[in-house]
């Protein structure tokens, strides 16, 4: 039976060493500080917006909370985010998605500064990223490798496959995944016999928004797997896009959902907002 790889530990272990780091910084005399933009009455996006608030608070990040109404515009949009980078005291700044319809959200995107994109979503940190270069890298995809590295799991010469391509889990990880010198495949809907290609793998990382599309006989022995998905079935409970029951007895290693991944994506970003506050700060 697999080791659970427990991300709501890991994550405190992120978050506690944030908070010293934090604290070292106020020693100096500077504050750490997150501005976290919603717009619109999104429940789910609520509750994001909440987490942030609070881990921000324990690790000892000011936050500024903007909370604007859904008939927002764009305009009035990309003019917070020109305030928010004209504020030396703000370090980081996120906007939190989905936006409504009538807002592009890739022009809210490239408005925000580099240096204060702690989503690690501007192509500019992207494109570091894909050189092996990048300070501030999606909070998701380095909360994955946090994952497999924080279980003792070397990555070097492993053969890895990750399943989905998209911009915000699939290509970033894959990417993070080649500077730890892995040796990796990208599967995703076009691809031919994917079940034999996820069978090679000796650390998969599935990203693709199926439930439970990763069955056991995909899975080889003693494999590390990662299941980024977060599926709610219709019966209210959540799932990833990897079948447990099925594959847990195969995996030398597996992250649950819930407690897997998604505790790691708001340790990442406590850690980018430090590591932009110093970049700002020369340190």
């Amino acid at each position: 039976m697999a080791n659970i790889i427990d991300g709501k530990r890991i994550s405190a272990e992120i978050k506690d060493e944030v908070k010293v780091k934090a604290d070292e910084l106020k020693a100096k005399g500077i504050e750490p500080c997150l501005a976290v933009v919603l717009v619109g009455e999104d429940p789910a996006s609520q509750v994001y917006v909440r987490n942030k608030k609070k881990a921000c608070e324990y690790c000892g990040i000011k936050s500024l909370s903007y909370e604007l109404s859904a008939d927002t515009t764009e305009d009035e949009l990309l003019s917070l985010i020109d305030k928010l980078n004209a504020d030396k005291s703000c370090n980081g700044i996120l906007v939190q998605l989905p936006l409504p319809k009538h807002i592009d959200e890739n022009k809210i995107l490239l408005r925000i500064l580099p240096e204060k994109d702690v989503d690690g979503f501007h192509p500019y940190n992207v494109g570091l990223l894909s050189i092996g270069k990048a300070d501030l890298k999606a909070c998701t995809p380095a909360g994955c490798i946090e994952l497999i590295k924080r279980s003792g799991v070397d990555i070097t010469g492993k053969r890895c496959v990750v399943v989905g391509r998209s911009n915000i889990v699939g290509k970033p990880v894959g990417m993070l995944l080649l500077a730890e010198n892995g040796t990796v495949t990208t599967c995703h809907s076009k691809t031919k016999n994917i079940a034999e290609v996820c069978r090679q793998a000796e650390i998969l990382v599935a990203a693709v928004g199926i439930p439970r599309f990763i069955k056991g006989d995909m899975v080889s022995q003693g494999a590390t797997v990662i299941d980024v998905g977060v599926n709610r079935l219709e019966n209210g409970k959540l799932c990833g896009d990897v079948d447990f029951e099925e594959v847990s007895p195969k995996a030398a290693y597996i992250t649950p959902v819930p407690g897997g991944v998604g505790p790691m994506t708001i340790a990442m970003l406590m850690k980018n907002c430090i590591t932009a506050c110093r970049k700002q700060n020369n340190l």
